[in-house]
């Protein structure tokens, strides 16, 4: 039997924050969940002893569904082998793990032997029936979707034709969701739940640098681009971004043009780097990667992470959850 997002979860609102590496941290997924949504920290590249900080962080600061995020793409099987460890055996089971992009067969059948809810984002059809047949909640990214771009479809489009081939399962819908009109007509195409992450940017428990914030309430869909120039430390795939200098002139010089920390340790920020600008870097923010989709035209407002899910939890399902705990 289909069962939709708030279900699987356990959650109020049947929505999923994305968990942007660098952006998403602790204080942001607890944000959320604690919301009644489901939050979800950036593992991105973190191991050891920065990703058990991370998820110290995480487990005080809710006990409601919350998740942590991995990618496989830019971590080699053992590294995400030993996040996945780590994230397994340094969290409760209340902590569900997450994955940009499909992990191999493996690792579903790690998590699946746990009896945790696992998410995996994919950018295709067939990528999306594989990770269901696992048992995974399904999130179909359309290209409206802001930061690295798992296909070519449009979002319902995508939606439309998972739903057509898996009648039952959990599907959520990402990219270009700013409105709940917009989270309306993904539920319509066939979602069960949404993925906001532009959205989240500018929360006010984001972890974005300021600059990075500002840009993203002033802009409109014309000014974001599908582009691969954002290469180092994420090579070969194509992302949604603000159109900067970089994405103008992608043969300028790849030379350090900032600094930023990450977990304690300081790292130098080249031209071009994948990584976003976040409240702890510094240098020619306006040149960085500053990750948006479509929806940032419906967005003007930094606002907090419950007032983004409480904007949602009236068109999504489970929000009849939130109105009867409040009654």
């Amino acid at each position: 039997m289909r069962r939709t997002l708030a279900e699987v979860l356990g959650v109020d609102v049947g929505l999923l924050q994305s968990g942007m590496g660098g952006v998403a941290g602790a204080e942001l997924a607890c944000a959320v969940s604690n919301a009644g949504a489901a939050g979800c920290a950036g593992g991105y590249k973190l191991i050891g002893g920065a990703l058990s900080a991370m998820l110290a962080r995480l487990t005080a600061g809710t006990d409601r569904p919350v998740g942590v995020n991995l990618i496989p793409e830019v971590v080699g099987p053992e590294e995400l082998d030993r996040q996945v460890a780590q994230v397994l055996d340094e969290t409760p089971e209340h902590v569900h793990l997450s994955f940009f992009g499909m992990p191999a067969d493996a690792v579903f059948e790690r998590v699946g032997a746990t009896g945790r809810p696992m998410v995996v984002q994919v950018g295709s059809v067939a990528d999306g029936v594989h990770a269901a047949e696992r048992g995974a909640v399904v999130v179909a990214q359309g290209v409206e979707a802001g930061g690295h771009l798992l296909g070519t479809a449009k979002r319902d489009d995508l939606v439309a034709a998972l739903r057509a081939q898996l009648p039952d399962a959990c599907l959520v819908a990402s990219g270009g969701i700013g409105s709940p009109a917009e989270a309306g007509r993904a539920l319509a195409a066939g979602a069960d739940g949404v993925l906001l992450g532009t959205a989240f940017v500018v929360a006010h428990e984001s972890r974005a640098h300021a600059y990075f914030k500002a840009a993203v309430t002033a802009a409109d869909e014309s000014d974001t681009v599908i582009t691969d120039v954002y290469e180092i430390g994420w090579p070969g795939r194509r992302h949604r971004v603000l159109a900067t200098a970089a994405t103008a002139d992608p043969g300028q010089a790849k030379k350090f043009i900032g600094r930023t920390v990450v977990e304690g340790k300081p790292y130098l920020v080249p031209r071009f780097s994948s990584a976003v600008p976040t409240d702890a870097t510094t240098g020619r923010i306006e040149e960085m990667a500053m990750y948006c989709g479509r929806s940032c035209s419906a967005i003007s407002d930094e606002i907090s992470a419950a007032d983004v899910v409480a904007a949602f939890a009236r068109v999504l399902p489970g929000a009849a959850a939130v109105s009867d705990k409040k009654g």
